[in-house]
């Protein structure tokens, strides 16, 4: 009934298996993906004709977690997957866009690639697995896919390089990097790092694209028993319509990129384009001879590519006349919002972000549920890029996938410099609105973010920085841009963004859109990047060169104490008695964590003085020698009982009343009484000593220690 095809190697100290011909067989490819005990399904259909009219590649690409893949059931009400989650919208990307490229040229069918996780053994991730399995399913389904490529991940532990460490390894891993690429080159680069030299980082990533070798490998052994026929696709021949459209405008389309500004640049080629559209495109009345507009549209685009790239590795002068490795110029200023805890508004040339740093308790951590389980985070980045940030019109209110993976990335590069929770116990919460943008707002993000945590008092351990570094590669020449423009992203090969602070690099991200690049181009890239960074951290530091001393005047005052995990239920009481009764009388919130650890917070540090005195009466005993605030309980022949810590009570006996012979306790105190007292020691039976003779009933002041030292 079935006819399989199954490969299985040693990968990476695990059994890595693919397998087709069982499952999905009328998908145009598919492939189940075994590593460990994780397991995906990834399936591949593409329509058998073009999209008319399309000027793009219609390739979609879908990742989906199943719950019953680590035997749980989905929340809510209706328990039922719902909306992809974050890690799901990041994991389709990480998959998209090694593949889009190794597409043929002009193949415009609408392309599906679905990957499902089925099992999840919380080891072993599944998005790499995702990837290979999406592949595998690409290259035995016909379609004209330039593949196969292989993924790895990579961490660094105990400074050796480790291939796809397990879920907890990366616990104690400084790197967190993926890396996609063909047998040939690397594709695409996504990683995490505190503070990794160049070196360290490229050497990940070679390490990389060698461990992933024998995968490929695999799918293509796979490929030569299972793949079916290759699809009958050409790359359509547009040279005639090219030398229509160049020989029209081309000299307006080199005006038109002289524009330095953005706007100005693009009226001028809207208005070439025009031009061209009125003498080729159809119309109703007039079709002979004419050529199609979306046909139009793509010369016109290789006409503005081959114009921009040839005059950058000709003349090494740039759009808006820079050279390789100038940055636009940059402006920054910090508190720019008066009610914000933290903001920034950061510009380079014509992108501009601003940015702004809001801190919350515990009770605003987000609750991640993940197939590996539900966990808080405290550490928020959100990214929204509206539609007026390019002049233009268009939808709100939703977060597309775009601004999902931009928002993530510069969360990767800020999380490296973060304060541990015990030295800064705030939630942090960033929201970046582009405002402007001509290329690499994302890294705005990233030295807004880290401008406006430091406005906001977070104690960051050093700024961080990112810049976006493009590629114009023609045969063997090639030129390496630093800070590019939205134009020069669109148009050049590749989109490497890199971001860290004077120490190293935090994150760094890296998309080709040719068949991929070599080792030197990746390595001069690094360098060429690394003095664009400092450059930035130097321009940034003309605003703040380090977090402010205080939290801005609408933060809220958060402190930490810790107790011993036994002493839990005596602050929390039965049914929460005993903690409310802390809130409502100090007007502290109280937030106890299961390890001990108790974040008092409130806008009045007299309030939170008063909480952490009462729990810690309720949770450390009393110290001999130390003078504590009491009152007075009852009054007996023999002296006075005092409420000193907490529930506790002592004895002041009369003689420890006061300096003098007292003949009645009442000649003293009396019940009520607030008074200080010491607490000398306990006797044979355990009972509480203490005295008030000894300590200055007005100051506090301890009598004894004022008391000369005997003569010798």
């Amino acid at each position: 009934m079935f006819n399989i095809t199954k490969k299985t190697i040693e990968w990476g100290g695990r059994e890595l298996t693919l397998e087709t011909g069982r499952i999905a067989r009328q998908a145009g490819g598919a492939v189940l993906a075994t590593y460990g005990e994780t397991a995906v399904l990834a399936t591949v259909v593409a329509d058998k004709q073009p999209k008319p009219n399309l000027d793009f590649f219609p390739l979609t690409v879908n990742y989906q977690e199943k719950t019953y893949a680590a035997g749980k059931i989905p929340g809510g009400f209706f328990k039922r997957e719902g909306r992809p989650g974050e890690k799901e919208t990041l994991t389709c990307r990480l998959i998209d866009r090694p593949i889009r490229p190794l597409f043929a040229e002009g193949f415009k069918n609408e392309t599906q690639v679905i990957t499902t996780v089925m099992s999840h053994d919380l080891e072993n991730d599944p998005d790499i697995l995702a990837m290979v399995a999406a592949s595998a399913a690409l290259t035995i389904s016909g379609v004209p896919f330039r593949g196969p490529i292989g993924g790895a991940r990579v961490g660094l532990i105990e400074g050796e390089y480790v291939l796809n460490p397990l879920v907890d390894e990366l616990n104690d891993s400084s790197l967190n990097l993926v890396v996609a690429g063909t047998s040939d080159a690397v594709l695409m680069v996504e990683s995490e790092a505190e503070e990794l030299s160049e070196e360290v980082m490229l050497g990940a990533v070679m390490f990389g694209h060698e461990k992933m070798q024998p995968v490929i490998d695999m799918i293509i052994a796979m490929a030569e028993e299972a793949a079916k026929e290759p699809w009958d696709f050409t790359s359509p021949d547009f040279s005639a319509e090219y030398e229509k459209v160049a020989g029209m405008i081309e000299s307006e389309v080199r005006a038109a990129y002289g524009n330095k500004e953005k706007a100005v640049r693009y009226a001028a080629l809207g208005e070439a384009k025009a031009k061209v559209m009125a003498e080729f495109a159809p119309t109703d009345d007039d079709t002979e001879g004419k050529i199609d507009a979306k046909i139009l549209g793509t010369v016109f685009k290789q006409l503005e590519s081959n114009i921009v790239r040839n005059d950058i590795l000709d003349t090494g002068t740039r759009i808006d006349g820079r050279d390789t490795e100038t940055v636009r110029p940059i402006e920054c200023q910090v508190g720019i919002l008066p009610r914000a805890h933290g903001a920034a508004l950061f510009t380079r040339g014509e992108t501009q972000s601003i940015v702004v740093t809001t801190l919350g308790t515990g009770d605003d951590e987000q609750f991640i549920d993940a197939l590996e389980g539900t966990y808080k985070e405290n550490f928020m980045l959100h990214y929204n890029f509206p539609p007026y940030s390019v002049g233009e019109t268009g939808r709100t209110g939703f977060t597309s996938r775009r601004e999902t993976g931009h928002g993530k990335l510069a969360w990767r590069a800020l999380r490296a410099v973060l304060p541990g929770p015990m030295e800064f116990p705030y939630t942090i919460r960033i929201v970046s609105e582009i405002t402007e943008s001509n290329g690499s707002s994302s890294m705005a993000t990233v030295c807004g973010g880290s401008l406006s945590m430091m406005d906001a008092g977070v104690p960051l351990k050093r700024p961080v920085a990112g810049i976006a570094m493009g590629l114009i590669k023609e045969g063997d020449r090639f030129a390496i841009l630093s800070d590019i423009l939205g134009d020069e992203d669109h148009l050049g090969d590749m989109d490497f963004k890199v971001a860290g602070t004077s120490e190293g690099i935090t994150s760094l991200q890296m998309d080709i859109k040719i068949t991929g690049i070599t080792k030197d181009i990746m390595e001069q890239a690094l360098d060429q990047a690394k003095g664009g960074r400092e450059h930035i951290l130097g321009e940034m530091s003309k605003a703040l060169t380090q977090s402010r001393d205080d939290l801005g005047a609408h933060a809220p005052r958060i402190e930490v104490m810790t107790i011993p995990v036994d002493k839990i239920r005596d602050v929390i009481g039965t049914g929460g008695k005993v903690i409310r009764e802390i809130v409502a009388e100090t007007g502290a919130k109280v937030d106890v964590s299961d390890d001990g650890t108790i974040k008092l917070a409130s806008p009045d540090l007299a309030c939170i003085e008063a909480a952490r005195k009462w729990i810690h009466s309720l949770t450390a005993e009393p110290e001999v020698g130390v003078i504590y605030d009491g009152k007075v309980v009852k009054v007996v022949d023999f002296g006075a009982f005092i409420n000193f810590f907490g529930p506790k009570d002592g004895l002041v006996h009369i003689s420890q009343l006061a300096a003098k012979r007292v003949a009645q306790v009442s000649d003293v105190v009396s019940e009520g009484d607030s008074v200080k007292v010491k607490l000398l020691g306990f006797d044979d039976r355990g009972k509480v000593r203490l005295s008030m003779k000894v300590v200055d009933q007005e100051t506090g002041e301890d009598l004894e220690a004022k008391e000369p030292a005997p003569a010798e």
